[in-house]
C-alpha cells in the first residue's frame, strides 16, 4: 500500500505536466488505452485466461465504464480546473464514501474507534487542503472519488476472473469508451509528443495506473474496504512531501498540523485491536504421562473428554 499510495500521489504532479502538451480527455484516454494493451499484452505472455460469460464480460463493462472513463474524465478536468486543496481532500474521500456500501454490501461492520479515525484523518486532510484553496474543479474531484469507490466495491465482484485480464480489458473498454467523449467534446487530438509527455504518459499508465490497479484489487479481494481505503489517506500526503522535493514547495504550520492528524488517524485505524487471551484451565500434575484420575466431585462430561481414548478393534 506504500507504494500504491505513493504512485498514486506522483500522479498527480505528472498529470499536470501532460497537460502542457495534450488536450485534457485525449490524455486520460491514452492512460488507460496504453494501460489496458500492456496488462493484456503481459497476460497473452503469460498464457492467461480471458474473460467468459454474459456475467463477467458485463461486470468488465460497467466497471471499466465507471473507474475509468468517469473516474479518469473528472480526474484530470478537476486538475485541470484548478482543484488544489479542498479539491484534492475530495478526490481522497474514498475511505468516507465506503463506510455505508462496505457495510450493506459485504456485512463489514465498522467499530467505533475506526470511525472516529476515518473522521480524525479526513479533518486532518482539510486543514492540508483549506489553505490553498477548492478551485474550480471541486465537484469534478468529488464525483472521481465516488466512481472510484463504486470501482473498488464492484472488483470484489471480479473473484472467478484472471485479475490481470480482467483489469486490462476494464482499463480498454473504458478507454475506448473516453476516446468516443474526447472526440465528441475536443475534436480531433493535438498533442505534442515532446520526450516529457512521453515519459510522463510512461509513467501515468504503467506505474500509476496498469500495476497499481491490479495491486489494489488484489487487496481488495482479500481486505476489509475500511482498513484499504484508509491508506489512500496518504496520497495528498505523499503528493505534498513530493511537491516538495521536486517543486520546492514547503508546507505551512496548518499544512503539517493536518499531516500529522492523518498519520495519527491511519495508525488508530490499522493498528490490529488488541486481543484478550483465556486462560487455560487448571490441571493437575500428570505421573509419567498417564491420565488424571479427576475424582469423584468432577461430572460425567469431564471425566469423558479427560480419559484416554482407547482404539477400536482393528486400529494399530
Amino acid at each position: 500500500m506504500l507504494w500504491i499510495t505513493a504512485a498514486w500521489g506522483a500522479c498527480f504532479v505528472v498529470i499536470q505536466w501532460g497537460l502542457r502538451d495534450a488536450p485534457l480527455l485525449w490524455y486520460a484516454a491514452l492512460r488507460a488505452l496504453v494501460a489496458g494493451a500492456a496488462l493484456l499484452a503481459l497476460g497473452a505472455i503469460q498464457h492467461r485466461p480471458s474473460p467468459r460469460g454474459a456475467r463477467g464480460w458485463g461486470l468488465i463493462t460497467v466497471l471499466g465504464l465507471v473507474n475509468v472513463t468517469l473516474a479518469f474524465a473528472t480526474m484530470f478536468a478537476g486538475v485541470a480546473g484548478g482543484a488544489t486543496g479542498t479539491a484534492a481532500v475530495l478526490a481522497n474521500a474514498q475511505p468516507l464514501l465506503i463506510l455505508l456500501p462496505a457495510w450493506w454490501l459485504y456485512g463489514e461492520a465498522l467499530s467505533p474507534r475506526t470511525a472516529a479515525a476515518l473522521l480524525v484523518g479526513f479533518a486532518g486532510l482539510v486543514l492540508v487542503a483549506v489553505p490553498g484553496g477548492g478551485g474550480g474543479g471541486a465537484i469534478l474531484s468529488l464525483l472521481s472519488a465516488v466512481a472510484v469507490t463504486a470501482g473498488t466495491l464492484l472488483s470484489r465482484r471480479l473473484r472467478g476472473l484472471d485479475l490481470v485480464t480482467a483489469t486490462g480489458w476494464h482499463l480498454l473498454i473504458g478507454g475506448v469508451a473516453l476516446v468516443i467523449v474526447a472526440a465528441a467534446v475536443e475534436g480531433a487530438p493535438v498533442i505534442a509528443w515532446t520526450p516529457r509527455f512521453v515519459l510522463s504518459l510512461a509513467f501515468l499508465a504503467l506505474v500509476g495506473t496498469a500495476a497499481t490497479t491490479v495491486a489494489w484489487f488484489a487487496e481488495a479481494r482479500r481486505s476489509r474496504l475500511d482498513t484499504l481505503t484508509t491508506w489512500t489517506f496518504l496520497t495528498p500526503v505523499l503528493g505534498i512531501a513530493l511537491a516538495a522535493v521536486l517543486l520546492g514547495e514547503r508546507p505551512g504550520g496548518w499544512t503539517a498540523a493536518g499531516l500529522l492528524a492523518v498519520l495519527v488517524a491511519m495508525w488508530i485505524t490499522l493498528r490490529p485491536p488488541r486481543r484478550t487471551t483465556t486462560p487455560a484451565p487448571a490441571t493437575g500434575p500428570t505421573d509419567g504421562g498417564s491420565a488424571q484420575d479427576p475424582g469423584p466431585g468432577t461430572s460425567r462430561s469431564r471425566q469423558m473428554a479427560t480419559a484416554p481414548v482407547l482404539p477400536t478393534e482393528g486400529e494399530p
